[in-house]
């Protein structure tokens, strides 16, 4: 019978459990164990000196970063000094009301719209005219080329006739008016001389015409003239003493000088404009025609006014007088040049009217 082979040796070996794993570890994370005996532990095993060292560089650090805040502070504070409160309170208020995208879009596109409109800063008045007005920049530029052709030795009649189309700036109304009325030569030299060879010519008819007013001939004339006046607007201005003199006295020498249509109602209105505009240069911006003492003024200047109010409403209607005269030829002449140019455009609208005036 066979012999059997001898058995390996095996080694001997320590037999753990899971149980003794877990009484050796348990101490590590057992909810059971006590904290402050854990904490005990942990600082009985840390180096006193260490952890003492690490504390002093941890205070020096943040004190050195006070520091160095403290300083930028400080330099901040010097550079950019601290705002009043209204202005701080001012600043909070225009940042709350920011724009929101759809407003900055809108804005875009209104800009991109007004491309062809000149800026319209301010510039200061007084460059021109003491006391007038504070001009934009399109204004100052326009006002600037009419004083250029105004400075003139020979006034451009016709290139200030176009600049005036879009309106005329009020420092340079009144010799505007003068000058495109007729009135005043475009020769700079002689408006001096004219303008005292009219002012004395007017008065001199004053002395002629206006006592003749009373005369039975003219009464009906003259008592017209004072029903028309006040009429007139501004009230507060025509109806000062002194003015209704000035008005009297320039309606009935032009009637009693233009005997084929004399005194029309709606004449009066005619001469208001140009005794405004020529007043105006007397009167302090910002102060209203209508509350204007007019008596306030020198008798001079009041004479200068009247001749000048007079000789322009005369200027004016020499163009337009046969409008005023028996059968009214003017307004005929007017009312058949529209009819041809109606027709011309529609011409069923013509034939319709007239159709209506048959009737």
């Amino acid at each position: 019978m066979a012999s059997k082979p001898p058995a390996t040796p095996m080694k001997s070996k320590k037999v753990t459990t899971f149980q003794e794993f877990e009484s050796n570890t348990s101490d590590a994370w057992d909810p059971g164990d006590d904290d402050d005996e854990l904490l005990t532990m942990a600082a009985e095993n840390l180096n006193t000196e260490v952890v003492m060292e690490t504390a002093n560089k941890v205070i020096q650090n943040h004190s050195k970063l006070q520091e160095k805040h403290k300083l930028q502070e400080e330099e901040k504070s010097v550079q950019f000094p601290e705002l009043p409160l209204s202005i701080k309170m001012s600043k909070s208020a225009s940042e709350s009301q920011l724009p929101s995208s759809t407003d900055v879009a809108n804005r875009k596109a209104s800009l991109q719209r007004q491309q062809s409109v000149p800026h319209q800063s301010v510039i200061p008045a007084d460059q021109y005219a003491r006391g007038s007005p504070v001009l934009t920049e399109r204004e100052a530029f326009r006002m600037d080329k009419f004083k250029q052709l105004l400075a003139g030795p020979n006034t451009d009649l016709d290139e200030l006739r176009k600049l005036s189309w879009s309106g005329i700036p009020k420092q340079v109304r009144s010799i505007t008016w003068k000058l495109l009325s007729g009135y005043l030569p475009a020769n700079v030299e002689r408006r001096e001389g004219t303008l005292q060879r009219k002012q004395k010519e007017y008065f001199a008819f004053i002395e002629q015409y206006y006592d003749s007013r009373n005369e039975d001939a003219n009464q009906g004339t003259y008592r017209q003239i004072l029903i028309d006046i006040p009429r007139m607007s501004p009230e507060s201005l025509v109806l000062q003493p002194i003015v209704k003199e000035i008005f009297e006295r320039i309606l009935f020498i032009w009637a009693i000088r233009h005997p084929a249509s004399g005194y029309v109602q709606g004449i009066n209105d005619l001469v208001t404009p140009f005794f405004v505009v020529f007043i105006g240069d007397y009167i302090a911006a910002g102060e209203e025609v209508e509350s204007f003492d007019v008596s306030s003024l020198p008798e001079e200047v009041l004479r200068d006014i009247e001749a000048d109010s007079y000789w322009c409403m005369s200027k004016l209607l020499d163009g337009i007088q046969d409008n005023y005269t028996f059968a009214q030829p003017g307004i005929q002449t007017k009312v058949k040049a529209l009819e041809e140019l109606v027709s011309r455009i529609d011409g069923m609208s013509l034939l319709f009217s007239g159709a209506l005036s048959t009737q």
